[in-house]
């Protein structure tokens, strides 16, 4: 099967998945995650309509998404990886959401640069939900302190919050802490879910999904 095969089979499982949890489809956003895929393996879920992307890092997305959003009108990119401060002017340049904001200086740089570039790029705040050392995320004790910082402080578009679960532990109890976490705060979106348990995530109230092997297959080699 090719890629915008996959990319249907995707859709109608989120479809499926939205039904059972008695929701509507249209609800739940499919971030298609490029990264260490190259622009032509990119290119047929492009042409097969798909315009939200996600990628891990801001120089490779620096190295083939500029000539891609020129050829096709109307991409939305997601930066799901970890952001370092030293990289924030180019990622609010490039992309047009980052999920991964999880410290207060990145927060800061963030709101400072948004000022300066006058552009708004909404953010998720990332939750370590299973507090894993090598992990970025906010930490569930610290998360209070950090979502009104974002919000009322530093007046961030907080879109909603993200979260990794650990791989070894069942996500569910990782998504039902998120959405009760994003709940007291009134935040509406939650990006949870990957290839391996998106649909279990819809079922706890994912908005958006983050979705890579099931579409384009195995990483490429580096």
């Amino acid at each position: 099967m090719g890629i915008a095969d996959n990319l249907d089979q995707v859709k109608q499982s989120i479809q499926q998945a939205a039904q059972e949890a008695d929701r509507p489809a249209d609800e739940i956003e499919l971030v298609a995650v490029s990264k260490v895929h190259v622009a032509e393996t990119i290119r047929p879920a492009l042409e097969a309509g798909h315009r939200v992307f996600g990628e891990n890092r801001v120089q490779e997305a620096q190295g083939k998404w500029p000539a891609l959003k020129d050829e096709f009108s109307g991409v939305c990119l997601h930066l799901i990886g970890g952001l370092q401060t030293n990289k924030v002017k180019e990622a609010v340049a490039l992309f047009d959401v980052i999920e991964t904001v999880d410290r207060p200086k990145l927060a800061r740089a963030l709101a400072k640069e948004m000022e300066k570039q006058e552009k708004q790029v909404g953010v998720y705040l990332q939750i370590n939900t299973g507090e894993e050392d090598q992990k970025g995320g906010c930490l569930p004790g610290d998360a209070d302190e950090f979502i009104k910082l974002c919000c009322d402080e530093l007046k961030l578009p907080v879109l909603g919050l993200m979260c990794i679960p650990p791989a070894e532990e069942e996500p569910s109890v990782h998504f039902a802490f998120l959405r009760k976490l994003a709940q007291r705060y009134g935040l509406k979106k939650l990006s949870m879910g990957m290839s391996g348990d998106y649909e279990t995530a819809i079922r706890f109230g994912a908005t958006s999904v983050r979705v890579g092997t099931a579409i384009f297959g195995e990483r490429a080699p580096h």
